[in-house]
Order: C-alpha cells, then structure tokens, then sequence
C-alpha cells in the first residue's frame, strides 16, 4: 500500500465529493425543508444511487458508457430533467410550515439524483483514473478506490444533512425562508445545467 497516495487520494475525493453540487443542494434543500427524518430518507437513498456510480466507474463502466455518446446524453437529460423538477419544487415550496411537504424527501428521488448525478460522474472517473493506491492488480486498486469514495460521500453528505436539520430548525422569517427556497432551487440549476452541454 502506498499511503502517501491514499492519503492524497482521501483529500482529493473529500475536495471533488464535498464541493457542492446537485446532490448535495438537494440534500440540503430537502432536510432543511422537511427536517432530519426527510434528509435522511433522501440521504439513503442517495447514498445507494451514489455508491452504484462509483462502483460502476471503478469497474470502468462509465467509460463504457461514455463510448455510446447518444446513452451518456440520454442519461444526462434524465438527470438534468429531474434537477430542474426537483429546484422548481424547492424553490417554490411554502415557507413557515415544519414538515414541508411540498420538497420530495423520498428515497427513490435519492437514488435516481445519486445513479445519474453528472457531477458525481466526473468526479468518479477522475478519481478513478488516478494514481495505483495498492498494489496486486487492477481489482483491489478499484475496490481500495471505491471503499475510500463511498466512506467520503457518506460523510461528507451526513455533514449537509445535519446542516440542512439547523436549518430546519431555526425560525426565520418567510422572506428569508423564501430567499432561501429560490436559492436552493437555482444552485441546483447551476450545478446540472452545464451536464447538458
């Protein structure tokens, strides 16, 4: 093993993985909205989703994938097409109401943003693609590889839910709650927009 290059790995899945997207805007917006049981629901949900891409990209799936560029742009506007339901639906959830139910906290939501998160994919296949961790073959390398991912993102993203449950919590007034709702909503936008392009 080369710890060195763990340790490099590790910081470089925290920066890509943490760094906020579609998944984390959205899990965010959905605890803050529907509270701690609502997040984690989600949570679950996108942590599956999460864990199935990058063990598709440590296998070399995605590179597959992205050899039948009509599928990866299908794939692409799927996830696109629901990023933008799921920011109008934030963005236009009531304000003052615990338990908000106008924000999809399903697990299933959770899953199908987590299997077709673009950004997700990217940072998969970059961190994939990176430097032998262990040695013995291409096998352990890849399972080393997607063991380290997924204890990143279930860190990191228990870390945005359980910000998004202050949140929920704290009692704001409904222009800032609103404020936030259309916030939320187009910095999810943001980040799925440039997937279609």
């Amino acid at each position: 093993m080369n710890w060195t290059a763990i340790g490099l790995f590790l910081l470089a899945a925290v920066a890509l993985l943490g760094s906020p997207g579609p998944g984390i805007a959205a899990l965010l917006a959905v605890t803050r909205g529907g509270g701690l049981r609502a997040g984690l629901r989600y949570y679950a949900g996108l942590q599956v989703g999460l864990a199935l891409a990058a063990g598709l990209s440590a296998a070399g799936l995605f590179s597959l994938l992205a050899a039948f560029p009509v599928l990866l742009k299908a794939a692409s506007i799927a996830a696109v097409l629901y990023l933008v339901w799921l920011a109008w639906k934030i963005g236009t959830a009531p304000v003052a109401a615990a338990g908000n139910a106008g924000i999809s906290a399903s697990a299933a939501g959770g899953f199908f943003l987590g299997i077709t998160n673009p950004k997700a994919y990217l940072a998969f296949a970059s961190l994939m693609a990176s430097t032998t961790l262990i040695g013995g073959g291409a096998s352990a390398d890849a399972a080393l590889k997607w063991a380290i991912v997924v204890g990143v993102i279930l860190v990191v993203d228990m870390a945005w839910v359980l910000l998004g449950a202050l949140l929920h919590r704290a009692t704001l007034p409904p222009r800032i709650e609103r404020g936030m709702n259309i916030a939320f909503g187009a910095s999810i936008l943001v980040a799925a927009l440039p997937a279609l392009f």
